[in-house]
C-alpha cells in the first residue's frame, strides 16, 4: 500500500483547509476573456494565507515529507501575487512575482522544460501544467515590465509542451488529438490538461502567433471530446484512468469549467460544471465519492 504518515496528514491538512497546495480555487476575481489580465482561478490565498514576508520564492513539502522547490508552486504563488498586485496596485505583490518569473528563466532546461516531478519518476521528469502556468506567469510579467526576457522564456516554454511525450515532452497526438499530460507516466489529468491549454490561450492572446492558436484550436477540440469520459454519473474523475476526484479537485473542475466556458462559449462546459455542481450539492454523492476516493488513497501505489 502507498500510505503513510506524510500522506495522512497531507490529506487531513487539505480537507480542513490548511494546505497550501489546496487553497480555495474559485473563479479567477479580475480576468478577462479579450486581454491577459488577472488569472482564470483565484490563487490568491497561497499569498494571503500562506505568502512568506520576503521576497523569497517558496518551497515545497512533497509527497516524501522532502523539502524543495516545486516549478508548479513557485508559479502559482507569482500568479497569485500579479492579481494582489493587480487588485491592489501593490508593488510588493509584483516584486513577488517577479522574484518567481526570475526563478523560472534561471530554472528552465535549454529544451524549455522545468524539470516538475522526477522526485516522482525521474523517467517521467515533465509536467504540461508546469509548462502552462510558467507560461501564463512569463507573458504577465513581460506585460508589466517590458522584459522581453520573459517573454523568450515563454516561448521556449510554448515549444517544449508541444514536444510529443515520444520525443521527452508532455504531449500527445493521436489520430485528431492532442492531449496535455500533467504527468506523463499516468493518464491524463483535467485539472491540468485545463492549466495547461490556459497557458497556450495567454501566450496567443498576447503574441497573436498563429501556430500557438492551431495548436490551442486542437487541444481545445480533444478536450470538448474527451470531457464526458470524465463523468462517471455521480462524481468528476481526476484523471483518465479510474481514480476519481477528492471534494477539493471537483469543486476546481466546476470552476475550471465555467471560466472555460466564458473563455471559448461551448455550451459542453456550462453542461458538466452544471451537472457536476448538482452532484456536489447533493445528499449523498458526495459522500460516496469520498469513501470511494479514501479507499483509492489508502490503496494506492
Amino acid at each position: 500500500m502507498g500510505i503513510s504518515f506524510y500522506k495522512i496528514k497531507k490529506w487531513t491538512n487539505m480537507l480542513r483547509g490548511k494546505s497550501v497546495h489546496h487553497v480555495d480555487q474559485r473563479e479567477g476575481q479580475i480576468y478577462s476573456v479579450s486581454e491577459v489580465k488577472g488569472y482564470y482561478n483565484d490563487l490568491t490565498e497561497k499569498i494571503t494565507r500562506f505568502g512568506l514576508e520576503s521576497d523569497e520564492v517558496p518551497m515545497s513539502t512533497v509527497d516524501s515529507g522532502k523539502q524543495m522547490y516545486f516549478p508548479i508552486e513557485i508559479f502559482q504563488y507569482g500568479l497569485a501575487a500579479y492579481d494582489l498586485y493587480l487588485l491592489n496596485n501593490d508593488e510588493s505583490m509584483l516584486k513577488k512575482a517577479i522574484a518567481c518569473g526570475k526563478w523560472a528563466i534561471d530554472n528552465q532546461q535549454d529544451n524549455g522544460g522545468w524539470v516538475t516531478f522526477a522526485h516522482k519518476n525521474k523517467d517521467h521528469p515533465y509536467s504540461s501544467m508546469a509548462q502552462g502556468e510558467a507560461m501564463s506567469l512569463l507573458v504577465r510579467l513581460n506585460i508589466a515590465t517590458g522584459d522581453n526576457a520573459y517573454l523568450e522564456s515563454a516561448e521556449k516554454a510554448k515549444n517544449f509542451m508541444l514536444l510529443p511525450k515520444s520525443d521527452g515532452g508532455v504531449c500527445e497526438y493521436a489520430d485528431e488529438d492532442m492531449i496535455l499530460y500533467e504527468f506523463t507516466a499516468i493518464p491524463v489529468v483535467l485539472n491540468g490538461w485545463i492549466f495547461s491549454i490556459w497557458g497556450l490561450y495567454d501566450y496567443y492572446l498576447h503574441t497573436g502567433d498563429e501556430s500557438t492558436k492551431k495548436a490551442l484550436d486542437t487541444t481545445l477540440l480533444s478536450l470538448k471530446r474527451n470531457l464526458p469520459s470524465f463523468d462517471i454519473k455521480y462524481w468528476s474523475k481526476y484523471d483518465a484512468g479510474k481514480n476519481i476526484c477528492s471534494p477539493f479537485y471537483h469543486k476546481l473542475h466546476i470552476a475550471q469549467l465555467n471560466v472555460m466556458y466564458n473563455l471559448f462559449g461551448d455550451e459542453i462546459y456550462k453542461e458538466y460544471a452544471e451537472k457536476w455542481e448538482k452532484y456536489q450539492n447533493s445528499f449523498w454523492k458526495p459522500k460516496k465519492a469520498f469513501i470511494k476516493k479514501s479507499l483509492q488513497k489508502i490503496f494506492e501505489r
